[in-house]
């Protein structure tokens, strides 16, 4: 009986920590592509330009931090090195886009907050379960998922 719950634990582990590895580089890489558009296509002074026509608060400092944060969260997403920072400054720059730009538009694109919203609900989900197994967090911090750990 013991060993039936050892392996039922163990495959859904695994199953939980895939999972969250596919959403983790998914979402990845759309914040990788959007901030490399903002930062190599647009450039900073696009991005600046740009900000300031929405309407964004001091568009010089957020553009370049938003780009950046956009491109380097990505890739730590992708990856899963230091997710959970990662995750919360990306829910935050969502919850900025939302208010700032998308809400008036109401919910539905092109223009409204959907996107962004589901993007910002992605990105806390992965910050209170962390990176999973399948990352560079894990690896540096020698973790194991729960059922590999437990004795039966």
């Amino acid at each position: 009986m013991a060993t039936t719950v050892f392996l039922v634990e163990r495959g859904l582990s695994t199953r939980l920590n895939a999972g969250l590895a596919v959403v983790r580089v998914v979402t990845g890489i759309v914040f990788l592509a959007h901030g490399w558009q903002k930062v190599f296509t647009y450039g900073f002074a696009g991005v600046t330009g740009s900000f300031t026509q929405m309407g964004v608060p001091v568009p010089g400092l957020t553009a370049p931090l938003v780009s950046l944060l956009e491109l380097l969260g990505g890739i730590a997403l992708i990856v899963g090195l230091l997710t959970r920072l990662a995750a919360l400054g990306l829910a935050i720059n969502m919850l900025g886009a939302i208010l700032l730009v998308h809400l008036s538009a109401g919910f539905f694109l092109p223009n409204g907050y959907e996107f962004a919203f589901t993007l910002m609900a992605i990105c806390i989900a992965i910050m209170l379960m962390g990176p999973g197994e399948y990352s560079i967090d894990a690896g540096i911090s020698g973790r194991r998922p729960l059922a590999s750990t437990a004795t039966y």
